[in-house]
């Protein structure tokens, strides 16, 4: 879980409430930390406030939607951020509550959604494999294959998008922090079949990248 949060009160209330229910919790106290945290902890839910300094929730949030459209975020509001709200929800929240809050609301909301949680954990794809979510993780037939962490990235980042074509664009810009031409992507796309299987990263030509997975 994620709990991006301006107000450390706050946050560690959150936290102290709900966070024994998850195997780990991370904190950020603005958007642009959030973000950041995000790509590098890959939470199954995150829990934002709307206005913080820097990037605020909302930002942050169409940010991560890129990434990962079906993430579930639910959203902390003050009574005077109305027009920010009905905002969110356009840009695909998935619930709002409105401040002061009783945290066993939250927690109730997540336990009503764990189960898509945990289908989400282990997907099942082409050729015998199968990818974990909460480790980053390839199995070809149940035996671990060794992924770097880029690699892992990519796997992650396909899967997120449920069947549907990654851009060319958006996958340089998540897996790596400095620019990369088209021709290095398709080596790296190459040395990647190599390493799995030649049918598993379909291309659309011209497009980008895809994975169609089976959940299990």
């Amino acid at each position: 879980m994620l709990i991006v949060e301006d107000e450390s009160k706050l946050a560690s209330l959150l936290k102290e409430a709900i966070g024994e229910y998850f195997h780990s919790v991370v904190i950020a106290k603005d958007g642009e930390e959030g973000f950041k945290r995000f790509k590098a902890n890959k939470p199954d839910i995150i829990i934002t406030d709307i206005m913080m300094p820097k990037t605020n929730g909302l930002e942050m949030t169409k940010n991560i939607k890129e990434v990962d459209e079906l993430v579930p975020i639910i959203v902390l509001s003050a009574y005077s951020d109305k027009d920010k709200l009905l905002e969110a929800i356009d840009i695909g929240i998935n619930k709002y509550f409105i401040k002061p809050f009783d945290p066993d609301e939250v927690l109730e909301h997540i336990n009503k959604i764990a189960p898509t949680l945990n289908k989400r954990k282990k997907i099942k794809l082409k050729d015998g494999f199968v990818f974990d979510n909460n480790s980053t993780s390839l199995y070809k037939d149940g035996i671990l294959l060794k992924l770097t962490k880029r690699e892992k990235e990519f796997f992650y980042l396909l899967l997120k998008h449920q069947n549907k074509v990654v851009e060319t664009s958006l996958i340089k810009e998540t897996i790596w922090e400095e620019e990369v031409n088209d021709e290095r992507l398709r080596t790296f796309i190459k040395r990647l079949r190599l390493k799995t299987s030649k049918d598993l990263i379909e291309n659309a030509s011209g497009q980008g990248y895809l994975i169609s997975p089976t959940y299990i």
